[in-house]
């Protein structure tokens, strides 16, 4: 695959709420790091950590043997890639695409092949941990591609996760990331849901997370969000309700295009999307709580 790993030179693009603790700790490890953003003012903590700025994508792949990608969706991932002056323009034989990015399994095959053609390699490595993850090193990295190819950058990856699993050929990293974000949306939907009907009965909505901790309702987002749902603590946002609502309508296409019934999952891309149109769609997911406020509201009332 060219260079060793040890030694190789690494561009990432995206510096958004994942991509600049996940570029900071690749310099933390001590690897170069040459880092883009559209908006260049993201870059400003990367750079203080010693990551180099490119001022395009063409400089970026001169410079980076290995390019990561850690973007909002497919549409972008898709411009980065395929634009005018973008990476598959500016790719030379043997470089390695690592796409960190969330987007459409059939996407990501189509642009492996067209890198494949430059005699390059793409993996899809979707992550889950959330920014505390990527912070600390824990992410969960679902992966799709070839298993040498895979095997080779492993101790890239190992600053960034915890746990890295082959799941197929390219692709399959992003549909088990699909699922992944299936159980995530529809836990944290029903979370609010919950947090609600305890307010409404009396019971003290700050105290579940804590009452349900070790047992089988137990997860990572009711102890991360459900505080915060119960404190209507809104900010800062760690994550978006317009990135789970994006990966509830990829899961819909897939299943749809699959032959697979999924009705749950619809019916949570819609309450999303409903809750969006009402201004929430750069907030965090804890404000799910605020579909059920109003009514929490009129209850507190007719109790008084």
């Amino acid at each position: 695959m060219g260079v060793g790993v040890g030694l190789a030179k690494i561009g990432f693009i995206g510096m958004g709420l994942m991509g600049i603790p996940m570029s900071c700790r690749l310099l933390a490890a001590g690897y170069a790091v040459t880092v883009w953003n559209r908006n260049p003012d993201k870059t400003q903590l990367p750079v203080k950590q010693g990551a180099q700025v490119a001022n395009s994508l063409t400089e970026l792949c001169k410079n980076s043997d290995i390019i990561m990608l850690c973007v909002s969706d497919t549409s972008a991932v898709e411009e980065i890639v395929l634009a005018k002056g973008g990476v598959l323009e500016n790719l030379v034989a043997g470089k390695i695409i690592i796409d960190f990015s969330s987007i459409d399994p059939e996407t990501t095959r189509r642009l492996a092949k067209l890198v494949a053609g430059k005699s390059c390699h793409w993996l899809d490595t979707p992550v889950s941990g959330g920014v505390s993850g990527a912070e600390q090193g824990t992410l969960a990295i679902m992966a799709g591609g070839e298993e040498k190819l895979l095997d080779s950058v492993r101790p890239l990856l190992e600053p960034l996760s915890q746990r890295i699993t082959r799941m197929g050929d390219v692709g399959a990293g992003q549909v088990t990331k699909i699922c992944n974000q299936m159980i995530v949306s529809c836990n944290v939907l029903v979370m609010a849901e919950v947090m609600a009907l305890a307010e409404k009965s009396g019971v003290d909505s700050t105290l579940i997370p804590l009452a349900l901790k070790g047992g089988f309702a137990d997860s990572i987002p009711l102890q991360l969000t459900g505080p915060r749902m119960a404190e209507r603590d809104y900010e800062p946002v760690k994550w978006h309700v317009k990135t789970l609502l994006k990966d509830l309508d990829m899961a819909n296409n897939l299943a749809r295009n699959n032959g697979s019934s999924i009705p749950v999952a619809g019916l949570g891309a819609e309450l999303m999307r409903l809750h969006a149109s009402k201004g929430f769609n750069e907030s965090d997911p804890s404000t799910f709580i605020e579909m059920y406020s109003a009514d929490l509201q009129k209850h507190k009332e007719s109790k008084q």
